[in-house]
């Protein structure tokens, strides 16, 4: 009996180190803040997700305890109202001890991952507090952006095995993002491949991995604009529904409606049957050509689509949706969109009147069917 008792506690022993084991531990002091709430929230590549909300003790002492699976490290941030006052990069099993007022001052010790993110965390909020001190100096803010740039180029290239460098890769100025040249895709892939090798089941990683193919994308398009033959207009390369290779400017015609649409839209689907089929069958023996672009991520149901309505001009579809670099080249922010490529020349000009302006425009270029223009 006495030694099953012994092995009742050696088992629920390790069971209770098993259960601590998937977990990092914060301690601290959130100074001035007697009895004060502590929001817990985790980092979403772009975003915060809130996990709980703790009280401080009558000291201004908290803790928590974080679940963080083996090889998948956690960014965790700590609120105070408004304020954050801690970043935290956790391990499984790490207790990381943070001293903080309700400043956003903060140390951090007992943790490397975390401390390391402390001073990349500094490094930022003192670059947007320099431009923000310098909004009226152009000239200062440039210099400022240059050298903070930079720096997170030094950081990333130093640190290739280091998750700190996540959040460094999506750092934001304003709507775009501080790493926003194009070269800049070979940086993100770079980190993305490094920290593979290192935690290649961890979120973060794939996030950013995702992000260098968008990257690589962009800049795969703008090295072929740039390198492109004589054309007056971004080219488009697409496989249509059959799986052939489909470029915008390969195509022979006069004038060429670009046509951005969404095939799980019914209105769309019926503007498809109701107004650009007639206009096809009227003015495609006179040189127009439709170049559709459907930006539905899923292909089979774009195909379907296409199939089951008998569109007989050029289909294509990449399967990015709203990633897809044409969308981006050509500036659609809603849909359905239409350009018009006259004669080779982009029209860059919002096409007036509707359908009856449209016919308008290739009745003038492509005749009204009766021998005259």
């Amino acid at each position: 009996m006495k030694n099953c008792n012994k092995l009742l506690a050696l088992a629920l022993a390790a069971l209770s180190l098993a259960a601590c084991a998937d977990k990092a531990h914060i301690r601290g002091t959130l100074a001035g803040a007697p009895d004060k709430k502590i929001v817990v929230k985790q980092l979403e590549i772009n975003t915060y997700k809130d996990l709980d909300t703790i009280k401080t003790a009558s000291d201004g002492s908290f803790r928590y305890d974080v679940p963080v699976a083996a090889g998948q490290p956690e960014f965790i941030y700590l609120f105070y109202g408004d304020t954050r006052i801690a970043a935290l990069l956790l391990e499984k099993g790490e207790t990381a001890v943070v001293e903080a007022d309700t400043l956003g001052r903060y140390t951090v010790t007992g943790s490397e991952g975390s401390a390391e993110l402390a001073k990349v965390d500094k490094a930022y909020a003192d670059f947007l507090l320099a431009l923000a001190d310098n909004s009226e100096a152009p000239s200062e803010m440039t210099k400022l952006y240059v050298q903070h740039y930079r720096d997170c180029v030094r950081y990333v290239l130093e640190h290739p095995y280091s998750l700190t460098t996540v959040p460094v890769f999506f750092e934001r100025l304003g709507q775009s993002y501080v790493f926003a040249q194009n070269s800049d895709a070979l940086l993100v892939r770079r980190g993305a491949d490094s920290l593979a090798t290192v935690y290649p089941e961890s979120r973060y990683v794939k996030a950013l991995e995702k992000e260098a193919t968008r990257r690589e994308q962009l800049l795969a398009l703008n090295s072929q604009l740039q390198n492109a033959p004589e054309t007056s207009f971004p080219d488009i390369v697409m496989n249509d529904i059959n799986g052939e290779r489909k470029a915008l400017s390969e195509v022979q015609a006069k004038v060429i409606l670009v046509h951005f649409w969404d095939a799980t839209d019914a209105a769309q689907k019926m503007l498809s049957i109701d107004t650009l089929l007639p206009l096809y069958k009227e003015f495609h023996p006179r040189g127009l050509e439709i170049y559709s672009i459907c930006v539905t991520p899923d292909k089979p149901e774009w195909a379907s689509s296409v199939l089951a309505q008998k569109l007989p001009w050029i289909n294509v579809n990449d399967g990015l949706g709203a990633a897809s670099p044409a969308v981006i080249t050509y500036g659609v922010t809603q849909l359905p969109d239409s350009f018009l490529i006259i004669n080779g020349e982009l029209n860059t000009q919002p096409i007036a009147g509707g359908i009856e302006g449209l016919k308008k425009a290739l009745t003038k270029t492509l005749g009204n069917g009766k021998g005259k223009k």
